[in-house]
């Protein structure tokens, strides 16, 4: 698996700081890079953040307050250096990038779009949320469906690609859209992975989502086929819990290498600390974090041990605070893509696979079609794996759990524990790193 990892971080790292030498007095211009500064203030701006940028030939991109932190464009190639010397600075480095986590695969569903009746493909094909929801036993239970036991709303804000508000088993469980895009204000989706999401959470229609009367907010990162980078997610992530939506699903996710030798770890650092600020801001807020797990197939556990040519590696984004979720198959078996590692995975939900049967041979013609995760795509339906299609479904699992106690009752950590300790073993006994505490299990998580 280590090549196929490698492959992977080549596409999903972002940008490598590259360090000017000094040379003389004044700005020296450049190529304009983007740099990251976390403040040592970590919840509010130095008063006098504005000019220490500008005198080291610095622009403020974006500003993100709550967590003292800010995106920055420059070509003075002594920018990192002249900052530094301030003392205001915490960590800076060349700001990264973060992909949307790319299916293992995507095929459209070919039926006719308007053709079919309530729960169609649900019946036929959504074993996934069968499997998380008992059969729609969850359903019969107090906050089963999403709707709470108080009456009010539970959003699950979907951080990444956008959705599309106008899908008919969407559109009346849309909450409302931000986006995060430069130059893009409609939070659509263009892609359809955000929309394969939402319907995972709160599908209502020919699909089901494993809480159908939950609500989904778009929060848009991504351009179509384009990155966002790390101000973006943690700033759709502060907006999203100053809104008080109740769970935020992130379905993206990259890799930073500490000890890379095309640039320095302090460049890594910045990232890292923001994501951390951000969720740490999230959940003092209330709200409920979840992440994937990442598509590599690999061991994720300590951080050298990922990609030994390349050193350290660290998943981001990452926290304790999240719940970090593997993908598992049909068969109950962790799916041949999903990474793991102790400590890292807290709990495993559906993301869909081949079956088992080809994976001993490699014979594609033992591959069960059917067993992959069928969701809402603009325009239509489609089949999708990954652990992009894993942490929607706990994420809505958080949701149910919400509405069976009452909006802002629960805190995250007692969310968590209800998910970890309802969830069914799997694999060795007790905890392991392949399934976390078991999969995701909503009849029980409701008891």
């Amino acid at each position: 698996m280590k090549k196929q990892a490698s492959a992977l971080l080549a596409v999903t790292l972002g940008l490598t700081a590259v360090f000017g030498a000094n040379i003389g007095q004044g700005h020296a211009e450049s190529a304009e890079k983007g740099y990251l500064l976390v403040f040592k203030q970590e919840t509010n701006l130095p008063v006098d953040y504005q000019n220490v940028i500008e005198k080291a030939g610095g622009k403020v991109k974006r500003s993100l307050k709550q967590l003292g932190a800010v995106s920055v464009t420059s070509s003075n190639p002594n920018f990192l250096a002249e900052i530094e010397a301030s003392g205001l600075v915490q960590d800076v480095g060349v700001e990264h990038v973060v992909e949307p986590e790319a299916p293992v695969e995507r095929e459209a569903f070919t039926g006719d779009f308007a053709a079919g009746v309530q729960n169609d493909l649900y019946n036929k094909y959504q074993w996934d949320i069968k499997q998380v929801t008992d059969n729609g036993a969850s359903w019969n239970l107090p906050g089963g469906t999403g709707k709470s036991v108080d009456g009010k709303d539970i959003v699950v804000a979907v951080v990444d690609t956008g959705i599309d508000y106008n899908h008919p088993d969407i559109k009346a469980n849309y909450a409302y859209g931000k986006s995060f895009v430069q130059g893009i204000t409609d939070p659509g989706d263009g892609d359809g992975h955000g929309t394969h999401v939402a319907g995972s959470i709160a599908g209502n229609g020919r699909v089901l989502g494993v809480g159908p009367q939950l609500k989904v907010a778009s929060y848009r990162v991504f351009a179509p086929g384009a990155s966002a980078y790390t101000s973006d997610i943690a700033a759709a992530l502060m907006t999203a819990a100053d809104d008080n939506v109740d769970v935020v699903n992130m379905s993206l996710g990259g890799y930073d290498w500490f000890q890379d030798p095309a640039y320095a770890t302090k460049d890594v650092v910045a990232d890292v600390r923001l994501f951390n600020r951000a969720i740490t801001y999230a959940v003092k807020k209330g709200v409920t974090v979840v992440g994937s797990s990442g598509n590599a197939g690999a061991d994720i556990t300590s951080p050298g041990g990922f990609d030994d040519s390349n050193g350290a590696t660290h998943r981001s984004p990452s926290s304790q605070l999240l719940i970090r979720t593997s993908a598992s198959g049909q068969e109950l078996n962790l799916t041949y893509y999903s990474n793991y590692g102790v400590g890292k995975i807290d709990v495993a939900a559906p993301g869909g696979d081949y079956g088992t049967a080809w994976l001993a041979t490699g014979d594609r013609n033992l591959r069960d079609l059917n067993k992959r995760a069928l969701s809402t795509v603009p325009g239509g339906y489609a089949w999708y794996m990954g652990t992009s299609m894993a942490a929607p479904k706990t994420a809505a699992l958080a949701g149910v759990i919400i509405a069976n106690h009452g909006k802002d009752v629960l805190s995250p950590s007692q969310v968590k524990h209800i998910i970890q300790t309802s969830a069914t073993d799997l694999g060795k006994n007790g905890y392991d790193g392949q399934y976390g505490h078991g999969l995701i299990n909503a009849v029980n998580a409701l008891k």
